[in-house]
């Protein structure tokens, strides 16, 4: 008997073809944009957040008591090469860095500007993070007396690749030094702080710079892919000041949020479209097959079956809409995937959001399960004030009505 209903629910989903059609594509093109807008959303956040760790901090860095809230260098780590051994010996610890910081003042021949000159070993830096890849121009091969420069610093300075920049803070005993370099790379990472205001050039020629001893660090990042390894890490340095991600990172991890909830908000969206074009194609079909019913009810049809036949109606229209949509939400991931959404034209805006020129996006199963279900949902809710009037109907005066 379902069989039956099935096949025939089948035939009359697809009866009227260019209705059926006219649904299937609005439900595909709902579809395949708002799978568009998950991954992009959800790669952005990721591209923001993945950058963020290989430039900055990883997933946990450590820092001296008071270091964060005074940004003074006389509050460093001192035993720097003792505690990399250490954390190089947990499981799970795949990288770890050393910086030195100091807070000063970048000037050209023309301006000047609030920045930070960090120490890194380049090396270390490339293992840790690719950093490299944040090159926009130039070449990590500084020399003696080059470093690499934020993009958004070098464009306040009035500075391009080969300009000089003067870098003036007080040293550890509390004079007056400046420091010359030569820019021989012009860095966009897409993490603010560090296009913003910051230079970075080889760690010995800060500590000198500095006047502190070449084992001293400010700061101290790691990279793990265990969050138990950030527990344990948080737990064997609680004489330092330990910080993963989100702590450090608190705007990052809040527009992470606010991505799933404008995800969940296009979802929503989206669904109630679906819901609304279903329901209206299944109440146009029923109110043309009024008779129809009333004679399959005369002859002894339950309403229990033509409730089901309707239901698997809808469910038909659904799924192909799911389908077709499924398949062009894919291709239009795959190629913002592999492609990208070129925002050039808008450059500086988005530096000033810390995103970069082109956005990539995510592709995730979660993304069509969801749909799935959503449709199949609308598409069984969709049918309820449709039956609602077959209930109703009263076969006979529905027979003499149409004789």
């Amino acid at each position: 008997m379902y069989k039956t209903i099935i096949n025939i629910a089948l035939k009359n989903a697809y009866l009227r073809k260019s209705r059926a059609i006219l649904l299937i594509l609005m439900i595909s093109l709902s579809m395949g944009v708002m799978l568009s807008i998950e991954g992009l959303y959800d790669g952005l956040a990721a591209n923001m957040i993945d950058k963020s760790k290989r430039s900055d901090s990883g997933e946990i860095s450590i820092y001296a008591k008071e270091y964060r809230e005074n940004k003074d260098m006389k509050f460093n780590i001192k035993n720097t090469q003792d505690i990399i051994t250490e954390l190089k010996s947990i499981d799970g610890v795949s990288s770890v860095v050393s910086r030195f910081s100091i807070q000063g003042l970048s000037q050209s021949a023309t301006k000047s500007y609030p920045s930070s000159l960090v120490g890194v070993d380049f090396e270390d830096e490339e293992v840790f993070g690719k950093f490299s890849e944040f090159v926009e121009v130039g070449d990590l091969n500084l020399g003696k007396r080059g470093c690499a420069i934020g993009k958004e610093l070098a464009k306040n300075l009035k500075l391009h690749l080969g300009s000089k920049v003067i870098f003036t803070a007080r040293d550890a005993h509390g004079d007056i030094q400046s420091i010359m370099f030569r820019i021989k790379a012009i860095i966009n990472s897409t993490n603010i702080t560090i296009d913003n205001q910051t230079i970075f050039t080889n760690k010995s020629r800060v500590l000198s710079y500095a006047g502190v001893a070449q084992n001293t660090s400010t700061q101290i990042a790691i990279r793990t892919a265990s969050n138990s390894c950030i527990t344990i890490i948080k737990d064997k340095f609680q004489n330092y000041d330990a910080k993963d991600f989100k702590e450090l990172n608190p705007m990052l991890k809040q527009m992470q949020d606010m991505m799933k909830i404008f995800n969940k908000v296009t979802f929503f969206i989206v669904m109630f479209v679906v819901f609304i074009g279903i329901l209206g194609v299944m109440y146009v079909s029923i109110l043309d097959r009024v008779r129809e019913f009333g004679i399959m009810l005369a002859l002894g049809y339950k309403y229990t079956y033509i409730r089901t036949q309707v239901i698997f109606e809808a469910l038909f229209l659904g799924l192909g809409g799911f389908v077709f949509g499924s398949i062009l939400g894919f291709i239009l991931l795959y190629i913002l995937k592999h492609h990208g959404l070129d925002l050039s034209k808008f450059a500086d805006g988005m530096a000033s959001f810390g995103m970069a020129n082109i956005l990539y996006a995510n592709i995730k199963l979660i993304y069509f399960t969801s749909s799935f279900f959503a449709i199949i949902f609308a598409s069984i809710l969709s049918v309820f004030l449709p039956l609602k009037k077959i209930k109703n109907l009263n076969p006979t005066e529905v027979i003499k009505a149409d004789s």
